[in-house]
C-alpha cells in the first residue's frame, strides 16, 4: 500500500530528489467511559490498527499543498503560510493547517510542503478520524523540523486545535489514545490529572468487531456542546455546596445526596457522568483479572446510562446494540464515541464472529433500511514515523 501511495504522491506533486517522509496516526475504540472525559472522569480507550497515513515532502515553494485520498473532490488544496485560517470550504485539510498554523507559533517554517493524505478509518464513523489526522500531522512537523516535542504536547496541541481552531469542545481522549497507544493495550486515563496506564487486552479467544451505523453526523453540529453544557451547569451548582473539582470527582452516593441542587435534566446527564466513571474503573479492574463476563456487563449498562440518562444512541445505534445482546456470541455491546450515529464495539466469540455480523446485519437493516458494515479490529502503536517506507520513496 504504501508503495501505490508513493506512486500517487509522484503523479499529483511531481517528481523530485527531496525525500518522502510516511508518518501514520490510528483512529482509537473508546471500551468504555463514554462522556466523562471533559467530565474529569476516566476512560479506557486502545488505539487500533487502522489510521491515516501522510506522505510529505519538503519544497521550495512558499506555500503548502494537501490532498487526501479519501476526498478526491475536493482536488489539491493550496494554502499560504501567511493566511492558515479556519476556511469553511476547504472542509477535511482544516484538521492540518490548525496543526500547522500552532506550530508556526512554535517555530516558523520556512519551507513549503507537499502532503498526501490517506485514511483506512471509515469516514464519520466516531473512531476519531479527526484526531487521527491532526496527530499524524503534528508528529509530522515534530519529526521534519526536529522540534524534539514530548508527545504528550503533541497530544495536547492537538486537542487545542480541535478545541479553538476546529470549534468542537472535545475533552482530551480521542488525540490521548492516538498519540499515545501501545500495541495490545488498553490504557485508563484520568482526563482531569492525565495519569494513565497501559492495561494488557487478553481477549481469550474473542475479538474486537466495530459496527458502523453508517449514518453520517457531524460532531460539531451534534448535540455534544449541549451534553457538556449541561454538565457544567450541573458541576457549577454543586461546587458551591461540595469541594469537587470536576463531576469525575464525586460518587453516585454523594450525587444523590445533592441532586435537589439540580434541574431533572441536569441530574440525568450528571447521573451519567458519575456512574460511567465508577463503571470505568470497575471495568479496569475487571480487564487486569480477565474477566471479561464481568467487562461485557459493564459495557450493557454503559450503553443504557448513553441511551436513558446522557440521550445520545437512537435508533441506529439502539438497533445494533439489541440485536448484538440477543446473539449468544456477544459478550459485550455499547455505543462508542459521541453519539447520534457512529460505531457501537462488541466482544465477540471468535467462532461466533460470521454468524454474529450475518444475524446483527440482517436485524440492522431489516430495521433501518440500510447496511451496517463491521470490521474486525486489532489493538494497534501510537502516532509515529514509518521508517521503514523511506526505502521506497528514494
Amino acid at each position: 500500500m504504501i508503495t501505490n501511495l508513493i506512486k500517487t504522491f509522484i503523479e499529483l506533486f511531481g517528481d523530485s530528489n527531496e525525500e518522502i517522509c510516511t508518518f501514520f496516526a490510528p483512529g482509537r475504540v473508546n471500551l468504555i467511559g463514554e462522556h466523562t472525559d471533559y467530565n474529569g472522569g476516566h476512560v479506557l480507550p486502545c488505539a487500533l490498527e487502522i489510521g491515516t497515513y501522510a506522505l510529505v515532502r519538503k519544497t521550495a515553494n512558499p506555500f503548502i499543498r494537501f490532498y487526501s485520498k479519501n476526498f478526491p473532490e475536493t482536488g489539491i488544496i493550496t494554502v499560504s503560510y501567511d493566511d492558515l485560517s479556519y476556511q469553511e470550504q476547504h472542509g477535511w485539510a482544516n484538521y492540518p493547517k490548525g496543526i500547522i498554523a500552532a506550530f508556526q507559533q512554535l517555530c516558523p517554517i520556512e519551507t513549503g510542503l507537499d502532503i498526501l493524505y490517506y485514511g483506512t478509518i471509515p469516514n464519520g464513523a466516531g473512531l476519531s478520524s479527526s484526531a487521527s489526522i491532526e496527530l499524524v500531522t503534528a508528529v509530522m512537523l515534530n519529526e521534519l523540523f526536529a522540534q524534539h516535542i514530548d508527545m504528550l504536547e503533541l497530544v495536547k496541541m492537538s486537542q487545542k486545535v480541535e478545541n479553538e481552531y476546529v470549534g468542537v469542545n472535545c475533552g482530551i481522549m480521542d488525540q490521548f489514545a492516538v498519540g499515545m497507544g501501545k500495541r495490545n493495550h488498553a490504557m485508563l486515563l484520568n482526563c482531569q490529572t492525565l495519569e494513565y496506564r497501559y492495561l494488557p487486552v487478553s481477549m481469550n479467544d474473542c475479538s474486537i468487531v466495530i459496527a458502523n451505523t453508517n449514518k453520517k453526523r457531524g460532531l460539531a453540529d451534534s448535540a455534544y456542546n449541549e451534553r457538556r453544557a449541561a454538565c457544567e451547569a450541573a458541576l457549577a451548582k454543586l461546587q458551591k455546596h461540595i469541594n469537587i473539582a470536576s463531576l469525575g470527582d464525586l460518587t453516585s452516593e454523594q450525587l444523590e445526596e445533592y441532586k435537589h441542587l439540580l434541574s431533572p435534566l441536569e441530574q440525568k446527564r450528571a447521573r451519567h457522568a458519575v456512574t460511567e466513571n465508577e463503571r470505568t474503573l470497575e471495568a479496569a479492574a475487571a480487564l487486569e483479572k480477565g474477566d471479561l463476563a464481568r467487562f461485557g456487563e459493564l459495557m450493557k449498562q454503559s450503553h443504557i446510562s448513553l441511551r436513558d440518562d446522557y440521550e445520545v444512541t437512537g435508533t441506529e445505534l439502539d438497533t445494533l446494540v439489541e440485536a448484538a445482546w440477543k446473539h449468544e456470541g456477544t459478550i459485550g455491546a455499547r455505543m462508542t464515541g459521541a453519539g447520534f450515529g457512529g460505531c457501537t464495539v462488541n466482544i465477540v466469540k471468535d467462532e461466533s464472529i460470521p454468524s454474529f455480523i450475518e444475524q446483527v446485519g440482517k436485524e440492522y437493516a431489516g430495521k433501518i433500511g440500510y447496511e451496517a458494515s463491521f470490521y474486525v479490529v486489532k489493538i494497534g502503536d501510537g502516532a509515529r514515523e514509518i521508517a521503514e517506507a523511506k526505502e521506497m520513496s528514494v
